[in-house]
């Protein structure tokens, strides 16, 4: 990790909280059914943006929200320029069919990501409908893969390096750049 003196930071605890907060109101305007949402998240810090929500969308709704993983690995069309990773079990309530999935993630760079996440969640079966949350959008898209929801947008040079920090995980809570 680099030395924290220089990091920049995105988003304090406080700004961060208000855009969960943010994001979970507008989560609740555009999905009329919660019954019928499933919140997927991406490994690894989208397993606990996936826990998150689902607390705040109970908390703001009464609705215990579905969630799920999906580990894109195996997926992905640039394993051997990425490199691999601990692979995380993915865990999807099924069937899929006939839900609105939440696709969740803390930061979208090349979109490759969220492309070998969405084949991956195909190879579960075809649901209603397939959304993306991400807490930071970083532009540089090889895919022209936009999401539904972002928490901020920021624009960064290929070299630098985004990080959401989460208090449950890491001790700290914000989005640097490293």
């Amino acid at each position: 990790m680099s030395n924290k003196s220089k990091r920049i930071v995105i988003q304090t605890e406080v700004e961060l909280r208000k855009t969960i907060s943010r994001l979970t109101s507008e989560i609740i305007e555009n999905v009329k059914n919660l019954d019928n949402l499933l919140l997927v998240g991406i490994p690894t810090r989208g397993i606990n943006l996936v826990e998150v929500f689902g607390k705040q969308l109970f908390s703001k709704t009464g609705v215990k929200i579905k969630k799920g993983i999906i580990d894109p690995t195996f997926y992905r069309d640039d394993q051997n320029r990425v490199g691999t990773r601990l692979i995380k079990a993915t865990n999807i309530p099924t069937p899929i069919e006939k839900q609105e999935i939440l696709l969740i993630d803390d930061v979208i760079y090349t979109g490759r990501t969220i492309r070998a996440a969405i084949d991956a969640l195909y190879s579960w079966g075809r649901p209603q409908r397939v959304m993306l949350l991400v807490m930071v959008d970083r532009g540089h898209r090889e895919l022209p893969i936009q999401p539904d929801f972002c928490g901020i947008r920021v624009s960064t040079s290929k070299d630098e390096c985004i990080s959401l920090r989460l208090n449950n995980v890491d001790n700290e809570e914000g989005v640097f750049i490293e």
